[in-house]
């Protein structure tokens, strides 16, 4: 089966999922020619040469291999920094699934490779009914989890793990961010995961006072290289 993407979600939210997101696009390159990253949903808009425009698209766009139309790499784009239900109620919007995946398609006709980052951690509510983890099995695609290396990441992780395969997909692997430089035990934590989550660890990423994407170091899965 050819590699044609992923969707990075996280234990939680603030867990580095833009950082480790940036960084497989910029590991993807060098195996793909054609990479881009979606943020099908951001909540949380800052201005820039008097645009409002969502951080984390802007990270994506500038590690993605080719430029897309912002309505492809990024639909939806709410002013607060609120859960995505609550954001697109209190903007008059309501945001589902279906056109989620409809932007999706587009990007696929454009790419090699397309990265998608959820929103949160896995049950993230888009409106009433539905979630990412919803967007995420319309997609099929295989799963990265972004651990946030703090007090409470084993068990946030394991039943994020648990979630996901409950919904039927693949775990293709996780990465370790060093979201608290003074965690106790950091390293017997990582350890306990890699017994735990059974999938492979595809990177520990240092406590980065600035972060910077093209540091990282990642592994990528044997099959998708």
């Amino acid at each position: 089966m050819v590699f044609d993407g992923c969707f990075v979600t996280g234990t939680d939210t603030g867990v580095g999922k833009t950082l480790v997101s940036a960084a497989l696009l910029h590991t993807l390159a060098r195996h793909h020619p054609r990479v881009v990253g979606m943020k099908p949903v951001a909540a949380g808009l800052v201005q820039q040469a008097g645009a409002w425009v969502a951080e984390d698209a802007l990270a994506l766009r500038a590690a993605s291999t080719v430029a897309v139309p912002p309505a492809l790499d990024n639909p939806v784009a709410l002013p607060e920094p609120l859960s995505p239900h609550l954001s697109a109620a209190r903007a008059g919007r309501c945001v589902g699934v279906a056109e989620l995946v409809a932007a999706h398609r587009g990007l696929r006709s454009l790419a090699d490779v397309v990265l998608v980052e959820g929103s949160g951690g896995w049950r993230v509510p888009l409106n009433e009914s539905e979630t990412l983890a919803d967007l995420a099995v319309a997609l099929a695609l295989p799963v990265v989890l972004v651990v946030g290396l703090r007090l409470g990441c084993l068990n946030h992780a394991l039943l994020t793990a648990e979630a996901i395969r409950a919904d039927g997909l693949h775990l293709a692997g996780w990465v370790a961010n060093t979201v608290d430089p003074a965690m106790a035990c950091r390293d017997e934590n990582i350890q306990t995961l890699r017994q735990r989550l059974r999938a492979p660890l595809l990177g520990v990423v240092p406590w980065q006072p600035v972060p910077d994407a093209r540091a990282v170091q990642l592994e990528l899965p044997e099959t998708w290289r």
